[in-house]
């Protein structure tokens, strides 16, 4: 399992068999049997409706939920492999029109839900089993609730507005090529191709990549940022509508935190920049320069960056696992026999990486942009934790199976660790070491800093939007966010004020970082208790994943042992992070 294994397109077959279109066909008259049988039980839905009646309900929506689901995501699946094919596109806006249509269909169940008197949930949530937390997450949505047309409406609007609008966001940015000079020969780039410069050992090449980054989205910055201003005001209006206290507020609510623990969480970032300023300043001396430009953060501490054929990277991570437990490497290989990962690079294929579990039956698939850096080896063990994740937390409902977003970084966070001991302990050479440990370091920045001053960012140009002001004013502010961040210890050149156009989830997914900064401290903790404990450890740990989305997230770490309203719980995360740099002066 290792040089013969090759980076290929993945499978969409336990989705939607082919002939694609008859099984499309099928599903979708499925999805309408199942909408009319919901449909008509809203005559029969009341206060005093009967517990068994009520699962059966429950079941039943359980079942449509899970079909649309699953449709969902091969839309998304199919576009994501060339965000250019009109097939692609043809059929992801056909499944969106016909999945917003059966939703607004069967809203009037949901709002039922939500506007049951206390005493009936109370009596029915005690009855319902696994349905439990499901239902509890779903009436905390009660105060921001709008009247079912209203709620349609805004259904529709979605469809056909904003949601349009971030696809098309997706295809414009998708389709940038990117110009770069190695060596004396002229390259014409992906965005991910490009990506590996970064990391290039030329200061030089680093800084003409990012230069060439930020030169085509500042030459399409007019359209882009007319795009985010939209989705801003969008998610702005919507949120006055329904009474939320600030932006990020719904982003929370379907977190199910509470808007303090979030704010705690920014806070206690805010105030351990320096823990990371430190190591940008110790970095600039090991690779011998006074001060690291913006272009250098990630520059490798080794003079050449390793580079791992596809089959050696699915050797060392899968074995990495295996180490760690046969249980995790065991569902990590499903993953590869399903067929249900795509790792070439393509022309037009979105970039990125990402893990999609859309059902608790079926093995999760895996999207990656392969290119041989060591950084993509750790992609790869991070969205196969993911999908281990997925498959750990099957034996739930559909409806309680997807942990929320931050808990959803446990295993993924977890796995890209497991596979930096593993290395570390295989590698004698203290530079390559050195280089290791850095590239931990690097990549714990980007998860827990940079993720944590993005949501800070989007707080701040959300106020800045909804307030009237321009382009310019937004991109003095992300300037102003990035200089807090690095303090004295990295020089920021101008243009990197158009990065913020070019972060993908600040348009599809508004305020979803700091989910990345909440995993990455929560595995510190859980890791350090994994080192001092060994294997004593790991039935506690699969059990966390096993829980998937069928609990409050506050609730499960308390019962862990961990506190996330504490500043403490958070400070104990970068207390890893500064034992990390001290190994690595060390060395």
């Amino acid at each position: 399992m290792t040089e013969q294994i090759t980076a290929k397109r993945w499978s969409l077959q336990d989705l939607l068999p082919e002939p694609v279109e008859k099984s499309l066909e099928a599903a979708l008259a499925d999805l309408e049997t199942r909408t009319s049988s919901l449909e008509s039980r809203r005559s029969s839905l009341s206060d005093d409706i009967s517990v068994e009646e009520f699962l059966q309900l429950l079941h039943e929506f359980e079942t449509f939920a899970d079909l649309m689901t699953r449709l969902g995501a091969y839309s998304m699946l199919y576009f994501s492999e060339d965000t250019q094919n009109k097939a692609a596109l043809n059929m992801r806006d056909r499944i969106r029109a016909a999945l917003t249509a059966a939703e607004n269909r069967i809203l009037f169940l949901s709002l039922w839900l939500k506007g049951l008197p206390d005493k009936t949930a109370e009596r029915l949530i005690a009855a319902s089993g696994e349905y439990r937390y499901f239902l509890e997450a779903e009436r905390k949505f009660k105060p921001h609730m709008l009247p079912e047309s209203e709620e349609q409406i805004i259904n529709l609007k979605d469809s056909n507005g904003i949601e349009a609008m971030m696809g098309l966001y997706e295809m414009i940015t998708s389709n940038f090529t990117y110009t770069l000079e190695i060596d004396g020969e002229t390259k014409r780039l992906t965005r991910d191709q490009m990506s590996s410069y970064f990391r290039h050992p030329s200061a030089d090449i680093r800084a003409a990549t990012y230069q060439e980054l930020y030169r085509v989205f500042a030459d399409n910055s007019t359209l882009l940022a007319q795009i985010y201003n939209h989705r801003v005001r969008d998610m702005h209006n919507v949120g006055d509508l329904r009474h939320f206290e600030q932006p990020i507020s719904l982003r929370n609510l379907d977190n199910d935190l509470p808007d303090h623990v979030v704010d705690t969480l920014l806070d206690v970032c805010r105030r351990n920049n320096e823990v990371f300023q430190r190591y940008f300043r110790l970095k600039a001396d090991w690779i011998g320069m006074d001060k690291l430009r913006r272009y250098d953060i990630y520059a490798p501490l080794a003079t050449s960056d390793k580079e791992y054929t596809y089959g050696d990277a699915v050797e060392i991570v899968v074995s990495s696992f295996r180490q760690f437990s046969p249980q995790i490497a065991e569902a990590a290989q499903r993953v590869f026999t399903a067929d249900h990962i795509d790792a070439e690079i393509r022309t037009g294929k979105r970039s990125g990486a990402f893990c999609y579990s859309p059902s608790p039956s079926l093995t999760p698939w895996v999207f990656l942009n392969y290119s041989g850096r060591a950084s993509d080896v750790a992609t790869m063990a991070h969205e196969l934790g993911h999908a281990i994740h997925g498959m750990l937390s099957a034996g739930h409902s559909p409806l309680t199976y997807h942990p929320t977003l931050p808990l959803a970084e446990t295993a993924s966070v977890f796995a890209e660790m497991i596979l930096t001991d593993r290395l570390l302990d295989e590698e004698s050479d203290p530079a390559v070491r050195r280089d290791l440990l850095s590239g931990a370091i690097n990549r714990a920045y980007s998860t827990v800093q940079r993720q944590a001053y993005f949501t800070l960012f989007e707080k701040e140009a959300h106020r800045l939007i909804a307030g009237g002001g321009t382009v310019d004013t937004v991109c003095s502010a992300y300037m102003e966010n990035l200089g807090e961040q690095f303090g004295d210890s990295v020089e920021l050149s101008e243009e990197f004020q158009w990065e913020w156009i070019s972060i993908p989830h600040f348009y599809r997914w508004p305020f979803y970082t700091y989910a990345y900064s909440f995993g990455q401290l929560l595995v510190f903790a859980l890791y350090r208790q994994y080192q001092q404990e060994g294997d004593t450890f790991i039935p506690r740990f699969l059990k966390l994943l096993a829980y998937g989305g069928s609990e409050a997230p506050v609730k499960m770490l308390e019962e862990a042992g961990f506190d996330p309203t504490s500043p403490e719980f958070w400070q104990g995360g970068y207390d890893v992070l500064s034992s990390m740099i001290d190994t690595l002066e060390e060395l």
